[in-house]
């Protein structure tokens, strides 16, 4: 028989299915993604460090798990909720099942519930603190651990998902997207990019090496003396999870890398070099997190579909005048990409590497490449 798990959200609604994955208790901040497909990506992607991750997809688990398709060394979030976890999988390139996969890394995961339900009390009430148990399945206790547990306002996790100490990254991309890649100029080959880690996906340096760059990814806390000591060529700022404000130390060491060399950030990585601007961010509602995410390009007046995985954004009403606004999405208007007046540095709020989801902004590579090579 499935054992019982219930989820209990801090207004009070609990939700009772069946666990599958990893038995316990956890708390998180519970939102939703609307990927069909990514499950897996989804799961090690660091920046849902403190979340419980609600699938809006009913079908999770058909193609398995494989050792390819890994965006960190394990996953981050606290937890994972589908509509109905699949029992048989078919894929030529899987591995495992899913819930074998949860289990082997300790992740709670709850099926059986309206999903539906969940996600339209989220969209309308906003992410909220929520438990999943399958250990304690008392409404009130559960209800009463919810209110009681940490937010994401204020807190610095990524020191929780970044790393310990500089590495060289040499792993290329998928021999799909490569050949993709391969079709660009490669008259830049060999420049040197620095990542600053504060929680990246590992399709992000894949790009850069695939693009012939040599990587050196270092600890999102490094210093702008330790970085600039390795020559770079140019800097990347990396997604990453929770709030970006309490990052002090990041503002600062990218403060002082603006204009000694060219800066590129994605998601966490956009809002602090916002931030390190002179801007300020707040926490959006619900969030943007899914493969299926609208941007328009206010350069080029062109739309991409974009993949997208945050609960903050760049305020701009706080913009300061050496930023201007690149991006939009198209679902709230918010700002989804800013560029420097004066120096070679910008970010986009979404996911250019698209793992998984659509290549529409792989371009964004291009032009980091570009100014790297000016």
């Amino acid at each position: 028989m499935p054992k019982p798990a219930k989820l209990a959200l801090e207004d009070g609604t609990v939700y009772e299915g069946h666990a599958f994955g990893a038995e316990g208790e956890v708390t998180g901040e519970v939102v939703f993604n609307t990927a069909m497909t990514g499950y897996q990506e989804i799961l090690t992607d660091p920046s849902y460090r403190g979340q419980i991750v609600t699938m809006t997809y009913p079908e999770i688990g058909n193609y398995g798990v494989n050792s390819i398709d890994v965006e960190h060394e394990s996953p981050s979030l606290s937890g994972f909720i589908v509509r109905s976890d699949s029992r048989i999988f078919s894929n030529y390139r899987a591995e495992g099942d899913l819930q074998s996969y949860l289990q082997k890394h300790n992740i709670l995961g709850l099926t059986g519930i309206d999903t539906r339900a969940l996600v339209r009390r989220i969209r309308t009430t906003g992410a909220m603190r929520g438990i999943l148990s399958t250990s304690d399945l008392n409404d009130e206790s559960l209800v009463n651990k919810a209110k009681a547990s940490q937010g994401l306002v204020g807190r610095d996790i990524v020191r929780e998902v970044m790393p310990t100490k500089a590495v060289a990254w040499d792993q290329k991309l998928d021999d799909w997207t490569e050949t993709e890649v391969g079709k660009h100029d490669r008259t830049n080959s060999g420049a040197h990019v620095v990542c600053m880690d504060f929680g990246m996906k590992w399709n992000i340096p894949r790009h850069f090496a695939s693009r012939g760059n040599q990587v050196t990814i270092v600890p999102g806390d490094t210093s702008a003396d330790e970085i600039m000591k390795n020559n770079p060529d140019g800097v990347f700022l990396s997604n990453g999870p929770g709030d970006p404000e309490p990052l002090e130390y990041a503002h600062h060491t990218i403060r002082e890398l603006l204009g000694q060399v060219p800066v590129f950030g994605i998601c966490l990585g956009h809002q602090l070099l916002s931030l390190a601007c002179g801007a300020k961010t707040f926490k959006l509602k619900f969030g943007h997190r899914g493969v299926n995410q609208p941007v328009f390009d206010i350069q080029t007046n062109k739309v991409e579909i974009t993949t997208q995985n945050h609960g903050f954004a760049v305020d701009e009403k706080s913009l300061p005048d050496c930023l201007e606004v690149t991006h939009r999405n198209l679902n709230d208007d918010t700002v989804a990409g800013v560029r420097h007046r004066e120096h070679a540095a910008f970010g986009v709020q979404y996911h250019p590497e698209a793992a998984s989801g659509p290549h529409d902004s792989h371009y964004l590579f291009e032009r980091f490449e570009k100014q790297i090579a000016k």
